[in-house]
């Protein structure tokens, strides 16, 4: 027989990740509650001279894309390990990058940061015109071979394990008030 406070009890406890579709869908609601929990890129030592292997929802993505970026300012791309050469720099502006690439000059604001996950979103409405709103790229190391949904699962569990921490706590603090409350009475 299921217990309806029983069942209460377990979901407050039980953080899952919402289906979506697509990986913008994913980190449109990941990354709202991971968000406080990120790095800035000023904070060099979470990202430069790493290898950030891209991550695409794409189905006819399979190329092995890394990403590195150089202290010097060096962008180096590598497409199945043929690479090419760019150059990154910052504004002014906190937590925006420039990537220069062959003609291409782009403007990004950060939109997550960690050890495992460099995020970026491409200024301007990039959904209108049938791009992807985020340039998603995962510590190559962490993420390895990992289909971007299990990437998005990963992400999650940043929130997930912050938010148990948080469920843990605050279940703590009621349980010593009831035996506060009880003691006295």
């Amino acid at each position: 027989m299921d217990n309806p406070l029983a069942e209460q009890y377990r979901r407050m406890f039980n953080v899952e990740l919402p289906p979506n579709d697509t990986m913008d869908d994913y980190l449109d609601a990941i990354l709202s509650k991971i968000r406080p929990m990120s790095e800035d890129l000023r904070e060099e030592e979470f990202w430069l001279n790493k290898r950030w292997k891209e991550i695409r929802d794409d189905l006819t993505f399979h190329e092995a894309v890394l990403h590195i970026f150089r202290e010097d300012g060096q962008y180096l791309i590598s497409v199945d390990g043929n690479i090419s050469i760019g150059e990154w720099g910052n504004l002014e502006h906190p937590n925006t990058l420039v990537l220069r690439h062959g003609k291409r000059h782009e403007l990004y604001d950060m939109a997550f940061l960690n050890d495992n996950f460099l995020i970026l979103k491409k200024h301007g409405d990039q959904r209108r015109k049938g791009h992807t709103k985020y340039f998603v790229m995962g510590n190559e190391s962490t993420i390895r071979n990992l289909e971007w949904r299990d990437c998005m699962e990963l992400m999650f569990n940043i929130y997930r394990n912050n938010s148990r921490w948080t469920s843990y706590l605050t279940f703590a603090l009621i349980l010593i008030a009831l035996i506060v409350i009880l003691s006295i009475v």
